[in-house]
């Protein structure tokens, strides 16, 4: 071997070792508090922070009891389970200073990597949101793509429930966000809805479900029941979940649904489960005059038929899609009157359909886009196509007329 090959491979050799050398500053899992949701709530004038951390038990261990302790300090925890989660809160004048002292509760680094859920308590959302997404943002260990709640009451109190199913709240709601049977909302939406061109912006609204008769009020689970509204950057009112299936449709944010009608010609009701939507908003300006065209188009199929109509006949079906458009028409036009005309709050993007289309005629309004949006006319298309019936297993006709013999 030469004298520059060996050079070569001893330079090659120290190079290897220098680049081998990089794990000094890793941390381990076993040195983290990991966080798995956050709460945060007004107390005066000072913010509470809830954090729900996740507290690894023995695989070979009994069943998970509930932990914590006192000095608000909650446990969860399944029987048979091989984790658990704690709850613990701390009050700062800003969310960093409640975190610092948090921290000092806390032998472990708290890391925010594993955060899939932040919900803010009623009371501070009517206060105002921005500061405190505002660190969230900014620190580097919440996720962007974590759900966010507006929580009826005390965030605090959301995060303290004990499922009977799942192995902590914060499971729940991350489970029930992936539904989409409300709003999904990700941290980096609502930023942007805060910054966004309407000044508006929409969260699901979560509540604790009653608890069965004999049992503690905690053994329960959170759930999405409507939708909180915001304007600027507080609280202004909330649509029930009825309304919030129009605010969907509205925004092409419906993932799955079943609407139920009750045919004009027949006694009884036919369901329909959503396959396909879409949902384009058609801005117009007409002098002084502005309007917004929703055209919505949809694909179904009916999934339970308890009339007496002949479902394979295609007038019977023309028939039943007219009234289903017509449904979801009037669903929308609900949800559109709170919003536009009590609230003033533009949570359905048309001020961003409108600044695309016409961006010069929008920098005039835009400073006073609140005046406007009230005004605003709103004329709705929406179509449906149903693509199977389903085989009925009964003939009704023929069993009503067995009946009445």
């Amino acid at each position: 071997m030469g004298i520059f090959t060996r050079c070569i491979t001893a330079i090659s050799g120290f190079v290897m070792v220098l680049l081998l050398t990089g794990c000094w500053d890793r941390i381990e899992v076993n040195d983290l508090t990991l966080v798995m949701a956050a709460g945060l709530d007004k107390k005066g004038d000072k913010i509470s922070l809830s954090i729900q951390v996740f507290v690894p038990q023995p695989s070979g261990g009994g069943g998970g009891g509930g932990g914590g302790g006192g000095g608000g300090e909650s446990g969860q925890g399944t029987s048979g389970a091989t984790a658990q989660t704690i709850v613990r809160a701390a009050e700062g004048v800003t969310v960093a200073d409640a975190m610092s002292k948090l921290q000092e509760g806390f032998p472990r680094r708290i890391f925010w990597g594993h955060c899939e859920i932040f919900i803010f308590g009623e009371e501070l959302a009517k206060d105002g949101f921005r500061d405190n997404i505002d660190f969230i943002m900014r620190e580097s260990g919440p996720r962007e793509r974590a759900d966010v709640f507006v929580s009826k009451g005390d965030a605090k109190s959301i995060l303290r429930l004990i499922p009977p199913i799942e192995r902590s709240s914060a499971e729940v709601l991350r489970e029930m966000a992936k539904l989409q049977t409300g709003m999904k909302v990700t941290v980096k939406d609502f930023a942007e809805m805060l910054n966004g061109d309407a000044g508006a912006a929409a969260l699901p609204w979560v509540e604790a479900l009653p608890p069965e008769t004999g049992k503690e009020s905690q053994n329960t689970v959170g759930f999405i029941n409507g939708t909180a509204i915001i304007r600027g950057d507080k609280m202004v009112g909330r649509l029930n979940d009825k309304l919030t299936r129009g605010l969907l449709w509205l925004r092409n944010e419906v993932e799955s649904s079943i609407v139920t009608i009750e045919p004009k010609e027949s006694a009884g009701h036919v369901s329909m489960k959503l396959l396909r939507s879409s949902t384009n908003l058609v801005p117009h300006i007409e002098g002084d005059q502005w309007s917004v065209t929703v055209i919505i188009k949809t694909e179904d199929d009916v999934i339970q038929n308890t009339t007496n109509l002949d479902l394979s006949d295609p007038v019977v079906t023309k028939k039943l899609e007219k009234e289903l458009a017509e449904d979801i028409e009037e669903r929308i036009k609900s949800a559109l009157v709170r919003p536009q005309k009590q609230l003033n709050a533009d949570i359905f993007n048309f001020a961003e359909a409108f600044r695309r289309k016409y961006p010069k005629e929008w920098h005039q309004v835009k400073d006073r886009w609140g005046e406007v949006f009230p005004s605003v006319k709103v004329n709705i298309e929406a179509s449906a196509k149903i693509l199977r019936t389903g085989m009925a297993t009964i003939d009704s006709k023929k069993q009503n007329k067995e009946v009445k013999q």
